[in-house]
């Protein structure tokens, strides 16, 4: 190996920089660069000549410069390129600024400056790009603000600032953005007020706000879009109260209200929410028990309710419930029982009670789930007994008991399970008798 590299060496193909790291040869360089500028296609595409414009005849409409993970500056001649319709540069990650000649991008559509980690601004005449449909800073960890002149973007319909958790407030000329339709702000973990101006975004449908955890007050103008966008705000954890309006959300169809551990009385004022499908609370830990204003909801479909490790029990009137289809009753670490009245959820087609450690049994009014489709009873490792019942459950095709590990026997009632394709017994493991 070191006969041959010192024969390169000699032949002036390569040569060993200082830290020991082989590179081409200068010589070999400039050769190659020769050859191809004589080429009058590719003259002036090449960046190595800093006598000429880099940007010189490159009239393609996509400018891809990803991962160029040494790159700090975009030369100013970026601004001569009237045509270009995309420019990437995600994951850009050495680079400190753009040049203020972005400005004069005029046709730009899609601006790409994600993962561009050591960004600590974004140049004010980008106001100027009027034609920017897209534009993408998410992951820009060291972006702290957002310049008040990106209101003039009335065309922008995408605004992703995801995971830009240095960013501290969001500037209140974003109104204008009056063509925006997806507004991503997951992970902002240091935003702690959102503008009220947000409520004048008419055409939001599309507002992704899971995972800010310092976010302590909700504006009421947004409350006004609720009827009309699909929204994410998961894992608020610090959200102490939301304001009057949310509760009369009358149009808001789903709502999850997952890891808002601070928030207290809520749902005890949900009771205008008629229209509410889906409802969704996780990690709860302030609940110990169901408000019976939830159980007007008879429009709702999916009702899951999961790691509410203080939840001891369930209202009887959940059987009010008619609409269900999915119910997720799943790690409630301290609930003993299930209601009987389950049984008459009969329109019922998956129920999942899986990881209720403390679980000892289940009602026989289930074998009226008749259309029942896949029961989960995973890791309900107190559960002693299975009622005979559940052998009318004609429609089942999917029942798991894996680490059910106190059931000692299986009714024989099971073997009228004649639509069944999967059964999990895994780690069952005092499981004497396998019914007939």
């Amino acid at each position: 190996m070191e006969f041959t590299l010192n024969t390169l060496i000699y032949q002036s193909l390569i040569k060993l920089d200082k830290d020991g790291i082989i590179r081409v040869h200068d010589q070999l360089r400039d050769m190659g660069r020769n050859i191809v500028e004589e080429e009058m296609e590719y003259k002036y595409t090449r960046m190595w000549n800093l006598n000429i414009d880099p940007f010189y005849g490159l009239s393609n409409k996509i400018l891809n410069l990803q991962y160029c993970i040494r790159l700090r500056l975009l030369p100013t001649s970026i601004g001569s390129l009237h045509s270009l319709k995309v420019l990437n540069v995600k994951n850009c990650q050495s680079l400190i600024s753009l040049p203020n000649e972005l400005g004069n991008l005029i046709s730009l559509t899609t601006l790409n400056i994600s993962w561009c980690s050591s960004l600590t601004s974004l140049p004010n005449e980008l106001d100027n790009v009027t034609s920017l449909t897209t534009l993408n800073i998410s992951w820009c960890l060291s972006l702290t603000s957002l310049p008040n002149e990106l209101d003039n973007l009335t065309s922008l319909t995408i605004l992703n600032i995801r995971r830009c958790s240095s960013l501290t407030s969001l500037p209140n000329e974003l109104d204008n953005l009056t063509s925006l339709t997806t507004l991503n702000m997951k992970g902002c973990s240091s935003l702690t007020s959102l503008p009220n101006e947000l409520g004048n975004l008419t055409s939001l449908t599309t507002l992704n706000m899971k995972g800010g955890p310092r976010l302590i007050s909700f504006p009421n103008k947004l409350v006004d879009l609720l009827s009309s966008i699909t929204i994410v705000a998961r894992k608020y954890q610090s959200l102490t109260f939301l304001p009057n309006k949310f509760k009369d959300s009358i149009s808001l169809t789903t709502l999850d209200i997952s890891e808002w551990k601070s928030l207290t009385l809520f749902l005890n004022e949900l009771d205008n929410m008629k229209s509410l499908t889906t409802l969704r609370i996780q990690k709860y830990t302030s609940l110990t028990s169901l408000p019976n204003d939830l159980l007007l909801f008879t429009s709702l479909i999916i009702f899951e309710i999961c790691e509410c490790k203080n939840l001891t029990s369930l209202p009887n009137e959940l059987s009010n419930l008619t609409s269900l289809i999915v119910l997720r009753i799943s790690a409630c670490l301290r609930l003993t029982l299930l209601p009987i009245e389950l049984g008459n959820l009969i329109s019922l087609t998956s129920l999942d009670i899986s990881k209720n450690k403390s679980l000892t049994l289940l009602p026989n009014e289930l074998g009226n789930l008749t259309s029942l489709t896949t029961l989960n009873m995973e890791e309900c490792s107190s559960l002693i007994l299975l009622p005979n019942e559940l052998g009318n459950l004609i429609s089942l095709t999917t029942l798991n008991m894996r680490e059910c590990s106190s059931l000692t026997s299986l009714p024989n009632e099971l073997g009228n399970l004649i639509s069944l394709t999967t059964l999990n017994l895994g780690g069952v493991l005092k499981l004497d008798i396998i019914a007939k």
